[in-house]
């Protein structure tokens, strides 16, 4: 046991002429180099804290300013016209004559560091760049780019535009309402579209100026007027499992296994996840910007590691901790716990993979209980939480609960192989279903977290929502795969590189003594979570036939494109139009998240209806366009309508009309998959070191999940997801739809009309 092994770094023994201290040299040497690197890594986040604190400045312009201030004093010149001699007679005599000046110089200092910041937030408040057509720039928005980059300082942290970054705006009631009845009208008759108006108007009259008022007190009062209520009241109070119904998932390089040795991917992986997490820590990674230059909040990375969602009667919370070391695996039934450093640093790749291959060649048995635990955390949030705190309040439960909850992740060495098979159509059905749900019993789907490592060497990962969104995940992704096939690599036998530390303490088993009581309670979520799991119906579709390369030759956004051929193929599948769901983000924010762009509009209807009409496609492309940006830009419909109608429960106001609006299904729910965020992997030259996304359940019960992810310049990929339950929807038939409904839209576009 890890615990027993450091125990024993000092001995003593009392005898009659006092202690006798037995101390172990290699271990103080370890203890000392432990203390080394966690000053160290104190003294880093310090340093990155003063730069993020004081950026777009540097600490170095603060000498600039006081040499500047005591050279005008030397020359006789006050320019701080007679303030320097007030902050002189009411300081004590003690002080030099020179401290009266450093002070002023600094701050003057601190002044000028709020007015950057101050002129820059207004700045990044201006989004008429995102309205503007491609490669069509005005003279007013390139003036607008060169005060960014002049204010955007060199070379940022992380977090160095976090106090830069603009509120989220609150839309007024009537822009919200009209683009909502907007939304709508294709689907109503006129009658029913009469009666939705009559409502909205009646809303618009009262009680919406009331909430609004509320709404704006509250953005003028708190960071973002959306996000602490979205994660709340759409996650954290959710009863149902959040298994399938929450969590996503992301696949591994579409074609390319680096090495089919499980322990050894498994090792490479988690080593990179420890290089990010480092950077993350101390806020060195490059945060993203659009257009190389418009900064993107950054504040969602925070909780990415050392985080677990804790289950409650009413309510979960997340629980995000610091600077834990360790990090919980789970195989056959059992739980490992793996200690992550050594000596102060980051485990050796070869020394996690001879961690990992102990556990797979550990024969030990489950114990009572142990091997479905983890399926109370597919279940039910209500039965859980009761068992947590009736079972998992102390002796050996609480001690490996705490375990898991506090490792920076979860691992899981799934017995099973997965992966991308061209030979066999449903291979990325199966994978996917693995990656969602699994065996319902094999994923801790509280952890911000699971990382899931196939005995073929596959990888993927199952993340819990409610701390972030894929954009998150998918930046993370990026970096270890990237780190893990061109950095760290592997040995022709497929090993880690490196040498073998077998002085290691082996990982340390955890126990647990769970009743018969709550083994029925772990049974019943089981049950529970596997009538979800078996009823999820997933298709994985890659689409070949072209890809981002020509959409943008057809002069029309890739995303435009997609949409309208999932509203083509979903009309051709059941013959009528639904409301359809499509996430946007909201990043150029502080703290934004999400917005909702929905995407079957008059237009898109008008398209499908007369699909041979070229000018219709363009027209229902260009508003779909509009609509995204109006989305990224604070002007959306639905976040407002949300947060309208929670201010309306906590005043106990009755809105027939948003109680209409929010009860409303999505049938067709959503969601492109970034890519190339860090452009850390060449796919130009490394053609098949592409990723294959990731997905999720279907939000309705009649209805699809689409996720899609364009790679490169000649691949999509859709991730569809239905329920076998409902007699409407079948995913492969969906899929299909879809092939035929891009191949159908790319034929408009014929030889004569490209010139266009």
């Amino acid at each position: 046991m890890a615990e027993a092994h450091q125990a024993v770094a000092f001995q003593f023994t009392v005898t009659p002429d006092g202690i006798d201290l037995q101390l172990s040299r290699e271990v103080l040497k370890h203890i000392y180099l432990s203390g080394v690197t966690s000053w160290k890594k104190r003294a880093i986040r310090f340093k990155n804290g003063v730069l993020t604190g004081v950026y777009p400045a540097s600490p170095s312009s603060w000498l600039i300013v006081v040499i500047a201030i005591m050279s005008t004093m030397y020359a006789r010149i006050d320019p701080s016209m007679g303030m320097i001699d007030r902050i002189k007679t009411s300081l004590p005599v003690r002080y030099i004559n020179l401290s009266h000046a450093i002070l002023f110089a600094t701050g003057l200092w601190l002044s000028f560091i709020f007015l950057l910041r101050y002129i820059l937030k207004a700045l990044l408040s201006y989004h008429g760049w995102i309205f503007e057509s491609h490669g069509k720039m005005s003279f007013s928005t390139k003036v607008w780019l060169v005060l960014v980059k002049l204010l955007s300082g060199r070379r940022p942290l992380l977090y160095s535009f976090q106090a830069s970054l603009p509120h989220l705006p609150v839309p007024s009631i009537d822009d919200t309402i009209n683009r909502y009845l907007e939304s709508v009208r294709p689907l109503l008759d006129d009658e029913q579209y009469k009666q939705m108006e009559s409502v909205a108007n009646d809303f618009k009259k009262d009680p919406a100026p009331k909430l609004q008022k509320h709404l704006k007190l509250k953005s003028w009062w708190a960071t973002n007027y959306v996000s602490d209520w979205w994660e709340e009241y759409i996650y954290l109070r959710g009863r149902d499992p959040i298994m399938v119904n929450s969590n996503f998932y992301t696949m591994d390089l579409l074609y390319v296994i680096p090495t089919h040795r499980q322990a050894s991917r498994a090792a490479n992986v988690v080593h990179a996840m420890l290089q990010y997490r480092r950077k993350l820590e101390r806020g060195e990674l490059t945060p993203l910007r659009a257009l190389g230059i418009v900064p993107m909040c950054s504040f969602q990375y925070e909780r990415m590691f050392n985080t677990t969602r804790i289950p409650g009667i009413e309510t979960d919370f997340v629980q995000h901790l610091k600077d834990r070391k360790h990090l919980v695996v789970y195989h056959r039934g059992r739980f490992f716990k793996v200690w992550l450093y050594y000596g102060g640093r980051h485990l050796l790749p070869s020394e996690l993979e001879l961690q990992f291959q102990r556990i797979l060649d550990d024969k030990s048995e489950p114990q009572p209980g142990e091997i479905k635990l983890p399926s109370l955390t597919a279940g039910n949030r209500v039965p859980w939480a009761r068992a947590r705190l009736k079972y998992f309040n102390e002796g050996v439960n609480r001690a490996s609960l705490e375990a898991i909850e506090t490792a920076a992740f979860f691992l899981t060495l799934d017995d099973e192989t997965h992966g991308y098979d061209p030979e066999n159509i449903r291979s990325l059905d199966l994978y996917a279903k693995s990656l969602l749900h699994g065996k319902c019993y094999d994923r801790w789907f509280d952890k911000s977290f699971t990382l899931i490592v196939y005995k073929n060497g596959k990888i993927g990962v199952n993340t819990e929502h409610s701390w972030a969104d894929s954009p998150i995940i998918g930046h993370m992704w990026e970096y270890v795969l990237a780190t893990d096939c061109f950095h760290l690599g592997y040995t022709a036998e497929g090993h880690c590189k490196g040498d073998i530390n077998k002085s290691l303490a082996p990982p340390t088993r955890l126990q647990w003594d769970i009743p018969k009581a709550c083994q029925v309670i772990i049974e019943g979520s089981y049950m529970i979570a596997k009538g979800i799991a078996d009823d999820v119906d997933f298709h994985g579709c890659l689409f070949n036939e072209f890809g981002k390369s020509l959409i943008k030759k057809c002069r029309t956004s890739p995303d435009a494109f997609i949409q309208l051929a999932l509203q083509l193929a979903h009309y051709r599948d059941k013959g009528e139009f639904c409301l359809t769901y499509e996430s946007s983000m909201t990043r150029m924010f502080r703290e934004g998240r999400t917005e909702t762009v929905r995407s079957c509009t008059c237009e898109s209807t008008a398209f499908v209806k007369n699909e041979q009409r070229l000018a219709l496609f363009k027209k229902a492309a260009d508003k779909h366009q509009n609509m995204y940006r109006l989305a990224m830009t604070g002007a959306g419909i639905d976040r407002h309508l949300f947060c309208l109608y929670i201010v309306s429960k906590v005043m106990d106001i009755d809105s027939p009309f948003l109680k209409q609006v929010l009860s409303e299904p999505w049938r067709l729910s959503t969601s492109q998959t970034p890519q190339q965020q860090l452009n850390l992997i060449d796919i130009q030259k490394f053609p098949k070191y592409v990723g294959a996304g990731g997905g999720f359940g279907p939000v309705a019960d009649d209805g699809y999940g689409v996720s899609y992810i364009i790679v490169g310049e000649d691949l999509i990929t859709f991730h569809i997801s239905s329920k076998f339950s409902s007699p409407e929807t079948d995913s492969f038939r969906f899929g299909q739809n879809i092939r035929q409904a891009m191949l159908d839209i790319r034929a408009l576009f014929n030889p004569k009309e490209k010139k266009m």
